[in-house]
């Protein structure tokens, strides 16, 4: 039986051939890929066993497709709960405990009630109880103080953090484009 079409995203790589993105893993639907095919916005570079049928066409649904225009990378990543995560490598600031997101929040160093901020320089990765311990007060007072200080990542730096932490699905013919710059280990 063939997988079903919503079951087969398409990697999106860049014109260099490099992700788009790594962490998220820059995938677009079946959908996207086949129109952005038709709009001959991408090339083809892999496709699944999985043909898919129009009246007048038969195809087989892109794995792996590359932009025909190169898109330069944002010079400043997005301040999101998820990039603080990705900076912080999914590792509790203050335990040093490494969790998956669905167990992490974020701290402020200085409490917003004592006038921190919500900016990349005053939030770090804690697991909750970490968090809920360290409460309303200041790293002193709580004698708890980050592991590293918080900073503003570069993109690139969560690009490189992302590709350790790849998603649970990866497709066979992915696997040429998301590791081809890493060092080799010697035989």
């Amino acid at each position: 039986m063939l997988p079903a079409p919503e079951t087969c995203p398409a990697l999106v790589l860049n014109a260099d051939f490099r992700p788009l993105s790594y962490f998220p893993l820059s995938l677009w639907s079946w959908q996207d890929a086949i129109k952005a095919v038709f709009l001959d916005r991408v090339s083809v570079v892999a496709e699944y066993d999985r043909p898919i049928r129009s009246p007048s066409l038969t195809m087989n649904l892109p794995s792996v497709i590359a932009l025909k225009e190169y898109v330069p990378a944002d010079r400043r990543p997005a301040f999101t709960r998820f990039n603080v995560f990705l900076r912080d490598r999914f590792t509790c600031q203050y335990c040093g405990d490494d969790l998956p997101a669905h167990d992490l929040t974020f701290d402020h160093v200085v409490p917003r009630s004592k006038g921190g901020r919500t900016v990349w320089r005053n939030v770090v990765t804690a697991c909750s109880p970490c968090n809920l311990r360290k409460g309303n007060r200041l790293p002193h007072q709580a004698h708890m103080h980050p592991l590293r200080a918080p900073y503003e990542p570069s993109a690139i730096e969560l690009q490189e953090n992302g590709r350790a932490f790849p998603p649970n699905h990866l497709h066979q013919s992915w696997r040429d484009y998301l590791y081809w710059d890493t060092e080799l280990d010697p035989v």
